[in-house]
Order: structure tokens, then sequence, then C-alpha cells
């Protein structure tokens, strides 16, 4: 063997390399569905962020007669001002059902998407968490957990795709009863005002981060995707913050985070999460450890950090349709197969 060769790590021994046990968690905000589907859903129907919530779905009419400057930047704050007076109880309801409605009807594109590929490239052991109200996480989950093993979803903002049986505490697909009391699973609430978002007074959400919050503490990697870190999201930061823990405790793990703000923004956002060098940012999803080293972040992870080897990508065929996709996958998902039955 030469020199090179023993201080490399070829494509071939990367996807024949399971070692990685804990989970790397991805999270995600509304810029990475935006990213996703940066031409709309399936139907051409654009996708909003905060900052033009109203435009995009159409507000304009229903709050026009409330008083409110709808012309903020964050929707969340013409929420928290409906929710606080009573007498806008009426137009806070309608305008409930109307969000609701806008993204329970989003369809996911025929064509693999980034969600496709970003499911496709974490293992059973990951997790991809978002904080968005679409479905597209769940509806391409459905279409390619047929033939692979994909990372556990949590909705930390509940979740139009999703039901919840409360007396029972038992979660599914909208539309599907509880499993056990067989009732219908009802909808998640998924608006709360800014000053009120006591995640632990909604039995499922509260579930949610307590699991968020596990896997954090064993993460080897976290990936934020697209996620601006409101400030209206003071409280879920510093759930965040108080399960990653202190980062001077945090020597080897590593924050990466996907996103079009300058590197200086993102490292000012995340400072809490980022341990001196151990971080990078990208501003395309495909030059992430994800999309370069898929279903083997964690091998890719141990022998360029821990072993200190020069790896090579193996980056996803992001041309491919779904036939093409899922034989390339094949070839990774067959060694995990053969790892967990020897």
């Amino acid at each position: 063997m030469s020199k090179q060769e023993t201080y490399t790590i070829s494509v071939e021994q990367e996807i024949q390399h399971i070692e990685m046990d804990q989970p790397h968690v991805v999270i995600l905000g509304a810029g990475a569905s935006c990213a996703a589907f940066p031409n709309g859903d399936k139907n051409d129907v654009k996708l909003p962020l905060m900052n033009n919530f109203v435009d995009i779905l159409g507000l304009k009419d229903l709050l026009s007669g409330t008083g409110i400057d709808f012309k903020t930047e964050n929707f969340e704050e013409i929420y928290s001002q409906l929710h606080q007076d009573a007498a806008h109880r009426k137009t806070r309801e309608e305008l409930e059902k109307v969000i609701y409605e806008f993204f329970f009807r989003l369809e996911i594109t025929s064509e693999p998407t980034i969600y496709d590929h970003l499911l496709l490239s974490l293992r059973e052991k990951d997790y991809v968490v978002t904080f968005n109200w679409d479905s597209f996480l769940l509806q391409a989950g459905r279409r390619n957990s047929r033939r692979f093993k994909l990372p556990r979803l949590l909705f930390l903002h509940g979740n139009v795709g999703v039901g919840y049986c409360e007396k029972d505490k038992v979660a599914g697909l909208i539309g599907n009863n509880c499993s056990k009391c067989g009732g219908a699973l009802a909808p998640i609430q998924f608006l709360y005002p800014i000053a009120e978002k006591n995640y632990h007074l909604n039995g499922f959400i509260s579930l949610q981060w307590k699991e968020l919050e596990e896997q954090l503490r064993n993460a080897f990697m976290i990936t934020i995707f697209g996620y601006g870190a409101p400030k209206s999201d003071v409280q879920a930061i510093e759930l965040m913050k108080s399960a990653w823990g202190e980062v001077t405790q945090r020597d080897m793990e590593q924050t990466e985070i996907i996103d079009i703000r300058s590197e200086d923004d993102l490292c000012s956002t995340w400072e809490p999460f980022i341990n001196t060098n151990h971080y990078e940012t990208h501003s395309d999803f495909y030059d992430s450890w994800i999309s370069k080293h898929p279903r083997r972040t964690g091998e890719a992870y141990i022998n360029q950090y821990k072993n200190s080897k020069f790896i090579y990508d193996n980056p996803v065929p992001k041309e491919f349709g779904f036939t093409e996709l899922w034989d390339w996958y094949d070839r990774l998902m067959q060694v995990e197969e053969f790892h967990e039955n020897t």
C-alpha cells in the first residue's frame, strides 16, 4: 500500500464503512422549502416566507379592517396582535382556516427534489427536524420509504400533514385514525402568539421538543438549513441551546449551516452552537456534507476529523429521475443491511 493510499479514503471505502451510531440532526426552516421548490409546488403555487406571507396568501382584504399594520416584516407579529384583542377573534379564526387550507393543498413536484435527496441521504438513526407547516417532507417520505429506511421526522411547530390523539398520545398522518381508540386524529395547532409559545402546553409539540433535546445531546453534527432563528422563536432557540450544551464541551462536533446569508451573519446568529472553527457555511444544499457523503456523513466525519484522512466526495446525482436515483442509493442501503445482519 502506497503512502497516499494510507492517508486516503476512497468512495468505495466510505460506502463500505459503517461505524457512526450517533445521530446527524438536520433543522429546517422556511428557507429550506423555498430552496427545494424555487418555482413553487406541483401546481406552481409559490411558497411564502414570514416577510411576504400576507402577499403570497392574499390576506390583505381579511386584515384590512382590523386596524393592524399588516405591512410589518414578520407575519407572526400580526397574528400576535390579533390574538391579544378579543374583538379580532372571528378574524383570527378565519385567518387560521385560510392558512391551514393553503398549506394543506400544497403538493410536492413529480421529479426528485432537495427534500427527496435530503431524506435518502440520511439513515434511520438520523433526524430531520422542521419548523415548517407544509407537508413536503411527509410527501417525500411516503414516496421513498417503500424502498429505503429514512431518518425520523420531528415537527416543532406542528404540521398540516400530521394529526394527533391527545387522549392516547398517538400521532399519525392527518385523515387517519388513532391506533388505540379508533377516533380520527385531530389537526395540530401551529399558530402561536409570539409571547405565548408555550410548547409544553401542546401534547404533540411537547413530545417533539423532548425528542429533539435528547437527540441534540447525542448528535455528532447538526445541519441548520434555511432557518433564520427569528426573534419570534426566542424560546425555541433557548431550548436548543440548552440541549446542545456549552460549546466548550463540544470539542469535535461539527455545525453546518446552509443559507444564502453572509458567513459573518450566520456565525453571529449561530455562535452558541459553534466551537471555534468546527463549522461550515454553504449557500447551496448540494455543497453540504449530506449531499457530498450521502448516508455516510458520520463515517466521512470520523475519517476526516478523527482519523485525519483525505476523503473523496460521493455526490448525490441530482439530475437523476426516481428509478435511477433509487438504484444509485441501493448500493449504500445493501451495505447497511449487511452490516445490520452481521
